[in-house]
């Protein structure tokens, strides 16, 4: 009996291992079958299409109306800025705004403090010639005039920096001016020479220029010579001849005159000429005639439409002070022609 139980009781043994191999096996199979690479969804997206560009909206007439309105403020804020920064008339109050008073009791007192005298134009000559007096300088110093200008025209536009030569009524300068004249005309060479030019020539003067060897106050030149002149540019720079100027043209015996004996002057710093007109020891009334000279031909470069161009005027010496003169002395007045 104790073998035939023992021998049941190995045999359900051995059951019970299969059994459990067989669940074993079937559990891995399922698990192989779970980590197997299984294939991804593809994925689409879709964009959405780019969004186009928004029109302008329309200007209505009310959207004008509206602009012009704000431009037409602008203008009226700029205009009141203009006047409040323009000078204020104290011509009727007991003394001028920031100063003093109009005018010092003593002989000895604080410039600052009291508005800058203006002298008539004889009177500021005069002054000049009694600075050189007292302070026991040279008789024939040099008297140069500062015009101060108003270049501004309509608007935003403005009159150009000029270059002028004019002819002055009483010449201070003892030698003519030398002059080299430009030209391959022999005609125009003679013409030239017999007007007191000092150097005549064409294109061969060129390199004798670059090399120092020919020196002048003034080169004049004929339109057809430009082209063969360039290289002088750099060398030459302002007193290269240019048809603004007067220095290029075909009139060769007036050019020469104006020029042997002209005296040029121009406009500096964009707003003002400073140049010597004479010599202390010329006569007052030359000194005068020679600073209405320049200046009329300075205020020729303005249309009379847009007010004056120089705006004050002031004189000196080469050892004096400076003295402010009256413009309306020696500005070109008006002649109002009879009906």
């Amino acid at each position: 009996m104790a073998a035939s139980c023992r021998s049941i009781l190995r045999v359900a043994g051995c059951q019970r291992q299969l059994l459990l191999s067989s669940a074993s096996c079937a559990s891995s199979a399922s698990n192989v079958s779970q980590n197997a690479a299984r294939p991804h969804p593809v994925l689409v997206r879709n964009y959405a299409a780019a969004a186009k560009a928004a029109k302008k909206p329309k200007k209505f007439e009310k959207d004008i109306k509206k602009e012009e309105e704000e431009e037409k403020k602008k203008q009226q804020l700029e205009e009141r800025k203009k006047k409040q920064r323009e000078k204020i008339d104290d011509t009727s109050r007991h003394k001028p705004y920031g100063l003093t008073a109009w005018a010092p009791i003593d002989d000895v007192y604080v410039v600052r403090h009291y508005p800058k005298p203006v002298y008539d134009a004889d009177v500021a000559v005069d002054m000049l010639k009694s600075f050189q007096k007292l302070d026991f300088t040279p008789e024939d110093q040099p008297v140069f005039i500062d015009l101060q200008l108003n270049m501004k025209l309509e608007k935003k536009k403005k009159i150009d920096p000029f270059v002028s030569t004019v002819h002055l009524p009483h010449p201070f300068k003892k030698e003519a001016n030398r002059v080299v004249f430009f030209t391959e005309n022999p005609d125009q060479a003679r013409l030239a020479t017999e007007n007191g030019a000092a150097v005549v020539g064409g294109a061969e003067l060129v390199e004798k220029i670059l090399e120092d060897e020919i020196t002048a106050d003034f080169f004049l030149a004929v339109p057809d010579i430009i082209p063969k002149l360039l290289p002088l540019k750099n060398k030459l720079r302002k007193k290269f001849p240019k048809s603004k100027r007067g220095s290029v043209g075909v009139n060769v015996p007036k050019m020469l005159q104006l020029f042997k004996t002209g005296h040029e002057y121009m406009v500096e710093r964009d707003c003002c000429i400073i140049t010597q007109v004479a010599t202390l020891d010329m006569p007052t009334e030359h000194i005068l005639e020679n600073m209405r000279a320049i200046i009329k031909d300075a205020s020729s470069h303005k249309p009379a439409e847009f007010g004056p161009l120089i705006e004050r005027i002031i004189t000196s010496s080469k050892t004096s002070e400076a003295v402010r003169i009256k413009t309306d002395t020696l500005l070109p007045q008006e002649v109002k022609e009879e009906p």
